[in-house]
């Protein structure tokens, strides 16, 4: 079992009062942010030690929990001990550090208790000296008998620098900090959350797997979520705009304006895809479901619409019956194709309106249906075969 131990005791250095846990970090309060890379290395119970409860706080430790780890927030080491499971391996925090996922999937993977530390000379501000030439880097993996013993000093301490000063007597290994890390490092101050804020939210996003998601949406994603985040733009707001742009789309469409309502169309996909990682990113989860289905809904209707132009223009159900045969394709697709075995190639729904489009331009409306069906028939067929139990 992995647990995350996260000290939120300070104040910040720019807002007295205010603890420098709660300030905003990429759309999150800097907890958040700290307890999401936690859960996401595996943690399934997360440990706050605070030194007071603030509402920020509060509203902090009911989202986290939203993740499915187990919250407490704590004030004393006797406090961890009552908590943790005793085969737990624990994963601690500073207060006030930011760090990147893979940091944190180094401290998580099995081994020895171990402390994460760089060269005194190259420390940053904020880190604690572990020795004479070197300083404690802001996380560790320990063993909970530690904070046991830190539980039984008295209580007229530091607990995260006594913690530190007891791993670091019992000899525990050093894991050096990577020197490519520019965006770790101890911040208490708004100002400068807010700049590492605006650089490490799209790495929050893991790179996603089928290339028109990885080339198309993701660039936009990362150039976009940053924006959005800093002006507080409502989830809300996202979805409303991909609604619009699809019936701007459709009704282009409609009377003959074939491109531009296949343009319009990825134009409303690449806004309901936003949403959705906006929404994620805030844990509004019907909100992501929603622009996920907006994206997949906005696809299938333009593929609609133009088999049934086709139809009222030649006459003729054969566009119509591809865009029908497509959509029951790609539907299953997305029901079927589950992350663990998609592939590159695959396709998604952004992809079929971007394969639409060029032939669309040059008239050929029942070849680009065709493409996009014929796109979406294997990609289920090599999700058919993925899912087939082999001998």
């Amino acid at each position: 079992m992995l647990a995350g131990l996260i000290f939120a005791t300070e104040d910040a250095d720019d807002r007295p009062g205010v603890l420098a846990a709660t300030l905003p970090f990429g759309g999150l309060t800097l907890v958040e942010f700290q307890a999401r890379l936690l859960i996401g290395a595996g943690a399934s119970q997360i440990i706050l030690v605070v030194a007071r409860m603030t509402p920020e706080l509060l509203g902090a430790i009911n989202r986290i929990g939203r993740r499915g780890a187990a919250v407490d927030a704590v004030r004393t080491a006797a406090e961890v001990v009552e908590k943790l499971h005793p085969l737990a391996r624990l994963l601690v925090v500073a207060d006030g550090l930011v760090t990147t996922a893979d940091i944190v999937a180094q401290l998580a993977a099995e081994g020895d208790d171990a402390l994460l530390v760089i060269d005194d000379r190259e420390a940053p501000p904020g880190f604690e000296r572990v020795g004479a030439l070197t300083a404690w880097a802001g996380m560790a993996r320990l063993d909970p008998r530690h904070v046991a013993e830190v539980a039984a000093l008295p209580r007229d301490y530091d607990f995260q620098s006594t913690l530190l000063r007891v791993a670091a007597q019992s000899g525990v290994a050093h894991l050096r900090l990577p020197a490519a890390e520019p965006a770790h490092g101890i911040f208490r101050d708004s100002r400068d959350l807010a700049d590492r804020g605006k650089a490490i939210l799209a790495a929050l996003v893991a790179p996603p797997i089928r290339w028109a998601d990885r080339y198309i949406l993701a660039p936009l994603v990362r150039l976009a979520l940053p924006r959005l985040v800093a002006r507080a733009v409502p989830t809300a707001a996202l979805g409303g705009a991909g609604i619009l742009v699809a019936v701007l789309g459709g009704v282009a469409i409609r009377f003959g304006w074939v491109a531009s309502g296949v343009g319009a169309a990825i134009g409303a996909v690449i806004l309901f895809s936003v949403g959705a990682v906006l929404a994620w990113l805030r844990d509004e989860d019907a909100l992501v479901r929603f622009g996920r289905g907006g994206a997949l809904a906005t696809a299938a209707l333009t593929a609609l619409l133009l088999g049934d132009t086709v139809r009222l223009t030649n006459g003729t159900a054969t566009g119509l019956a591809i865009a029908l045969a497509g959509i029951v394709a790609a539907g299953l697709v997305e029901r079927a194709g589950g992350a663990a075995i998609r592939r590159r190639w695959w396709a998604s729904p952004v992809a079929y309106p971007v394969l639409m489009l060029p032939l669309a331009i040059g008239g050929q409306v029942i070849a680009g249906l065709a493409v996009a069906a014929g796109y979406a028939a294997l990609t289920l067929a090599a999700a058919v075969e993925a899912l087939r139990e082999k001998p």
